[in-house]
């Protein structure tokens, strides 16, 4: 199969790793309307797949996600006419039915990863943002170009760059549009952990499948303890904690006690 007709998004599985790759290398992954109909697809499928423990989000060639492909479709005006509410109404459904991509990288209850193997952008650091971690290697560069397009910022962006590196940072990112090397991305706590390009795929799937060989229900419920956590009253949190932590224990203490059984029967 050629690259002009190869799948859009891959899915591998390795283990109880899922690995999902965006697949437009010579438009360094680009998002127009078909990759981002696929990428949802292929995230929904991933977060109700019982037999996946982690996902791991990457680009194929020498990128991560360069944004919405302005030429491709990525930000494609709507037919004009003079019904303008109409219009707006069906670029916003359209666009947050993409950014379901986002929301479930964000919620779904296994660990996530973003292998960022080159420059992200755009709507790139939205999906990367979403992930629960983010290992990059050296030569990954980091730049929000919503300020170069006029755009205000999609794919969870604001939200979770607010919550990543704080408001300041996340101002800093948006409106002075710098590009930031992998090294300096790293110092603002933009990436969880920086590998030498060679490296960076086996210690990513080194750490996506202890991820998927852990503790799957503690996992679960540490996400879902984070989550609250970070949009939530310190008392909130705290109970979240301790209903989370009942079940979890429960469940792992069942699991032992029949595996014990198992043992002496």
């Amino acid at each position: 199969m050629d690259e002009a007709q190869a799948p859009e998004v891959l899915v591998d599985n390795e283990g109880g790793v899922r690995i999902i790759t965006l697949n437009r290398p010579d438009k360094l992954n680009a998002l127009a309307d078909g990759i981002m109909t696929l990428l949802a697809d292929a995230t929904a499928d991933a977060a109700r797949d019982p037999t996946v423990g982690c996902v791991v989000v990457t680009g194929a060639g020498r990128g991560f996600c360069a944004g919405g492909d302005l030429k491709g479709g990525g930000h494609k005006p709507l037919p004009a006419n003079n019904d303008v509410g109409g219009r707006v109404e069906q670029g916003f459904a359209r666009l947050r039915g993409y950014m379901e991509t986002s929301r479930l990288l964000h919620e779904m209850p296994k660990p996530t990863i973003a292998m960022v193997n080159g420059p992200v952008a755009g709507a790139g650091i939205g999906i990367a943002g979403a992930c629960d971690l983010r290992f990059a290697g050296r030569s990954a560069t980091f730049l929000s170009a919503f300020d170069r397009i006029g755009a205000g910022g999609d794919f969870g962006s604001s939200y979770f760059w607010t919550k990543i590196v704080g408001s300041g940072v996340a101002r800093e990112i948006f409106f002075l549009g710098e590009k930031y090397d992998a090294e300096s991305a790293l110092a603002k706590g933009i990436y969880t952990r920086l590998f030498d390009d060679a490296v960076l795929r086996a210690e990513t799937l080194k750490a996506a499948h202890r991820l998927a060989n852990g503790p799957r229900m503690g996992y679960r419920y540490m996400k879902s303890n984070l989550n609250i956590a970070e949009d939530s009253a310190f008392e909130t949190a705290l109970d979240h904690e301790a209903l989370n932590m009942g079940l979890s224990t429960t469940v792992t203490a069942q699991i032992y006690k029949a595996m014990q059984e198992a043992k002496g029967a």
